[in-house]
């Protein structure tokens, strides 16, 4: 009797303690799994093509897009959303990396030239840095191009010569600061994909992870893998609508040396070297001289049939380097995507600025001129991006940095001069910028374009080019998309008054309200690269 007593208490308290310890279980594994949850912090992809036109990618719809689409850099938009207003606040390259990495503008950060601008100061706040120091494992393979080490990475596989630029074949990196190694007979953009990919699958999988990958293509002088040697045989691409473009009424553009017609060289349009000359007279060959039988294929062609032989070739050349990027950013999405990673991984493909693909006659960037000023951004996150969206909300380089810090819930930098847009995600009705601000201060190399800054809102854009003219320039956006037509005189004063005096408030913003002499003296500033390899 006292046993089955004992037996029945004892049966209770097994019970009661069972139930106990299923229910802290239980208990504790909802509380892990949430916490797991709330903690995974996104990985980031973050894919940069330099001097990639917003045209050139077929999600935007040009009239390249049938000829020579895109569809793997197409897959971010489609699984993500298209920014069709994104533009850089200093429209060369250098500085808009700086610009990118910072959060801040050029005037801001210290780099605001490529030619005679310095090194960037490495030990300056960048956002791969801060991913860093809050348990990120950093890598960054490809072009870096300002100057200087590169700091916040884990690992670091940077292009070195040809002055920071890399070439296309028998590229030279440098690793990690200390070794430098050259890639024989490979072209730059297959070793950056495979360098990616390899980091990726010996990464610290116990780590979220940052990846900047980073593509020379398509940069001049545009040399594309020999695997497109046959693109586009036979394809006539269409000349752009202000191709012919006679800049009246614009005399800074006048003033340009980025002209198809006049300013490529016979490096660029891919001219044989003559078997007379020595390897230094081949360079000089091919770089510089005169117009004339070196820069056709025959010597029938002239005037404007030589001007669209030039132009097929550039952009066809142009194109091809694009293909090889675009072959590249799939197997990174593909990667992912087999690794189950694309759910918790933001994906952002972009470039440095805009590019010109015969608008207005001209190769290159630099101008507040949309096709310059504008740059191209996609972005995915599954988890909070709607697939196949679309954004005309104004953005800025120096808003990535400040965003995918947001995304990943780490501390935006008070000092940082952009602004997170990821709220634009959730809410339709966001707007991050109501006008938007650009300086440009290089001159005269390469391509003689005026030091210019202006303002840029939905409808209007004005412009002020200050260094060795003072010239204005007023568009009319709505019914100008070309940006042809100077309107500054034409137009009433009230209009130019409130446009001025909004410019003013954005100088003031963004601490770049100094006179026109000190601006000027930037502009002048010549300090010597340092950077190993260089």
């Amino acid at each position: 009797m006292l046993f089955c007593k004992f037996s029945n208490r004892l049966f209770i308290n097994l019970l009661i303690f069972t139930f106990s310890i299923l229910f802290l279980i239980s208990c504790s594994s909802k509380s892990g799994t949430q916490k797991s949850s709330d903690n995974k912090k996104p990985n980031v992809v973050f894919i940069m093509a330099d001097d990639h036109a917003y045209q050139a990618i077929s999600a935007y719809g040009s009239p390249l897009a049938k000829l020579a689409p895109t569809p793997n850099i197409d897959r971010i938009a489609q699984n993500g959303m298209l920014m069709n207003a994104a533009y850089c606040t200093n429209s060369i390259c250098g500085p808009s990396r700086a610009s990118i990495l910072t959060g801040n503008y050029s005037h801001v950060n210290g780099f605001f030239k490529n030619e005679g601008g310095g090194d960037f100061n490495s030990d300056l706040q960048t956002f791969p840095k801060i991913f860093q120091k809050n348990n990120y494992q950093t890598a960054i393979v490809g072009k870096w191009h300002l100057g200087t080490e590169p700091k916040g990475f884990d690992y670091s596989k940077v292009l070195v010569n040809w002055w920071g630029q890399g070439t296309y074949y028998h590229p030279q990196f440098c690793i990690n600061g200390k070794d430098t190694v050259t890639e024989p007979k490979r072209h730059s953009t297959k070793v950056i994909e495979d360098d990616c990919i390899a980091w990726l699958n010996q990464r610290d999988t116990t780590k979220p992870f940052l990846l900047m990958y980073q593509f020379k293509a398509p940069h001049r002088d545009w040399v594309p893998d020999s695997m497109y040697k046959d693109l586009f045989d036979g394809v006539e691409f269409p000349e752009p609508a202000t191709f012919n473009d006679d800049y009246k009424g614009r005399l800074a553009a006048s003033e340009n040396m980025m002209e198809i017609e006049n300013h490529l060289n016979r490096r660029d349009l891919k001219q044989v070297v003559p078997d007379s000359l020595t390897a230094r007279d081949s360079i000089k060959w091919l770089i510089h001289g005169d117009q004339g039988q070196y820069w056709s294929p025959n010597d029938s062609l002239a005037g404007q049939e030589l001007k669209k032989w030039k132009y097929q070739t550039y952009i066809k050349n142009y194109l091809k380097c694009i293909a090889g990027v675009d072959r590249a950013v799939g197997r990174l999405l593909d990667y992912l995507e087999e690794n189950n990673l694309s759910e918790n991984t933001i994906v952002v493909y972009t470039s440095d600025q805009g590019f010109y693909l015969g608008e207005h006659g001209w190769f290159d960037k630099r101008w507040m001129y949309e096709e310059s000023f504008k740059m191209p951004f996609l972005i995915q996150y599954p988890k909070m991006i709607k697939p196949g969206n679309l954004s005309n909300k104004f953005i800025l380089n120096v808003d990535f940095a400040p965003t995918l810090l947001d995304f990943a819930d780490l501390e935006i930098p008070k000092d940082m001069q952009g602004k997170s847009f990821k709220n634009m995600f959730a809410d339709s009705n966001y707007i991050n910028h109501e006008e938007i601000y650009y300086h440009y201060y290089e001159y005269p190399k390469w391509h003689k374009v005026q030091p210019h800054y202006g303002i840029r809102t939905s409808r209007y854009k004005l412009i002020h080019y200050y260094y060795s003219m003072d010239e204005w320039e007023l568009f009319d956006l709505q019914n100008d998309p070309n940006e042809m037509f100077n309107i500054y005189n034409e137009v009433d004063e009230s209009l130019v008054d409130e446009l001025k005096s909004k410019l003013i408030d954005l100088q003031k913003k963004y601490q770049d309200d100094q006179s026109l002499e000190e601006m000027k003296k930037m502009t002048d500033t010549v300090i010597k690269r340092s950077y190993k390899g260089i």
